[in-house]
């Protein structure tokens, strides 16, 4: 571990104790776990006071955690599932903690990236929203203006709400958008699709035509090479 991460770890426990929870980094990096209702006072002590001097904020990211760990691709047999797991909307809400999934508690997640501009230092915040629908976080427009686009690419993309955002509206989908496309649940096909009707001479949204279909395959061909024990008949035999 690098000393000023060494350093600024020191100071983060010394400042904040047990409100922040570190993360595991395998990489030269530091990041902490804040909880919703500490979320704002956390980020102004960050941005403010020395020696953290957070003055910018670089990026602010939506985290859907939905079945998170879970694997669908342990096994021989053909599935249909994979690739095409997203064609049917899932009601649950599953995120994994270690090898178990645990329903109905977190999934959404934000995750903030702030830049220290006069100490050359980074850190990484990361708040897991309440278990509501929708998900809610406060907005920290107020302590970087920056946020703006990004909170509002978050609302776009995953649905998370920003209490106290000047303007959150969508930013990269059409005005007609149903959904949020970045959700673990989204169809992969879309919720509904445009096309120019010739009478009505205007751009209309209807259902999507287009069948779900399976992208994995529906045979696993079940070859001598992948028979345990099978070994080739020698020239001799």
């Amino acid at each position: 571990m690098s000393k000023w991460i060494e350093s600024l770890h020191d100071a983060i426990d010394k400042r904040f104790g047990d409100t922040l929870k570190r993360l595991d980094s395998r990489v030269d990096e530091l990041g902490y776990e804040v909880a919703p209702a500490d979320l704002l006072s956390v980020c102004e002590v960050l941005r403010d006071e020395a020696p953290f001097n957070f003055e910018q904020l670089m990026d602010v990211c939506g985290v859907d955690y939905l079945a998170y760990g879970k694997s669908q691709w342990a096994t021989d047999k053909s599935t249909s599932i994979g690739y095409s797991r997203g064609v049917e909307r899932s009601t649950s809400h599953a995120f994994a903690t270690g090898d178990e999934l645990a329903v109905g508690e977190r999934r959404f997640a934000v995750v903030y990236h702030l830049l220290s501009i006069s100490r050359n230092q980074r850190l990484r915040l990361r708040c897991w929203c309440p278990p509501d629908d929708p998900p809610i976080l406060d907005s920290v427009c107020p302590i970087w203006n920056g946020a703006n686009w990004f909170e509002r690419e978050a609302f776009d993309l995953y649905g998370i709400l920003f209490n106290g955002h000047p303007d959150l509206r969508r930013l990269l989908t059409d005005y007609g958008f149903v959904g949020h496309p970045f959700r673990k649940d989204f169809p992969l096909i879309g919720n509904v699709e445009v096309r120019y009707d010739p009478e009505k001479r205007r751009v209309i949204y209807q259902p999507v035509s287009i069948e779900p279909r399976t992208t994995v395959p529906k045979v696993i061909r079940k070859d001598h090479q992948y028979v345990a024990g099978f070994k080739e008949p020698s020239d001799d035999a």
